[in-house]
């Protein structure tokens, strides 16, 4: 397949999240993302650098893939440095589990996440942490933003986000299992006191503003990730993905 200016100009389309939604395609970037997600997306466009092509003969043969000259890959790429290899896939159609099936094990539920960088680590940490579905509000980053997709490192084939009326959502789970929040707020409980289930529904809130008014409402326990030592005069507060996987590690702990 020859590299077009309408496929580069299609391509590059697929940074903006309207593109995304009328085409149905996502973008994924870089060698390990690549070859992490080959299997498990249905793969519409797979364009490399020679040297890529010729060091995986296998892949690009199977996904009948098309040579790109570096200047091809710097205009396909959102990325301020291009990767030998990107791949344009089908954005699958996932459909949010019941409340009984989320209910059976741990769930994340993000608040208005904007940072690409944010969302594709904390999809990167569910997937080690063994969480496999992430319930988030309408507002929060696109799950198939190149950014994001970059940052999930592959674990975005292996946990499914699923965007819904959070509130709602909340109030559906609460009724079979407790849901967690974390907070800047030394009156809540201690995480690393506190006793943890296996089962349970974990809020993590926006960037700067934590978790909405709205939501909170609905938690039924309040967590507090303390500084160390008590008192002391550290950073003002935890990156929102930092603090996603110190309370996933507390959980995982109690219950391992």
């Amino acid at each position: 397949m020859e590299i077009t200016a309408a496929i580069r100009k299609n391509i590059r389309s697929l940074a903006d999240a309207r593109h995304r939604r009328e085409s149905g395609l996502f973008l994924a970037e870089g060698s390990k993302c690549v070859l992490d997600t080959l299997p498990h997306f249905r793969c519409r466009m797979l364009a490399a650098t020679r040297n890529w092509a010729e060091s995986h003969p296998a892949e690009f043969a199977a996904h009948d893939g098309a040579i790109a000259s570096r200047a091809d890959m710097e205009r396909m790429s959102s990325l301020s440095t291009p990767a030998q290899v990107l791949a344009v896939y089908e954005i699958p159609a996932h459909h949010i589990p019941d409340a009984e099936t989320l209910s059976r094990g741990l769930v994340i539920a993000l608040d208005r996440i904007q940072d690409p960088g944010n969302l594709g680590t904390i999809i990167r940490v569910a997937d080690w942490m063994g969480v496999h579905d992430i319930i988030a509000s309408q507002d929060t980053v696109d799950v198939y933003n190149p950014k994001v997709v970059q940052a999930t490192m592959g674990s975005i084939s292996r946990v499914r986000v699923h965007y819904t009326d959070l509130a709602d959502k909340l109030r559906e789970l609460s009724a079979a299992v407790p849901v967690y929040g974390t907070l800047l707020d030394d009156k809540a409980e201690n995480i690393y006191t506190a006793s943890l289930p296996s089962q349970a529904v974990l809020v993590m809130g926006n960037e700067g503003n934590g978790v909405s008014d709205a939501v909170r409402k609905l938690l039924s326990h309040t967590l507090f990730i303390p500084p160390y030592p008590p008192g002391a005069d550290t950073a003002e507060s935890l990156n929102v993905a930092v603090a996603t996987a110190i309370a996933l590690a507390q959980f995982r702990r109690q219950n391992f």
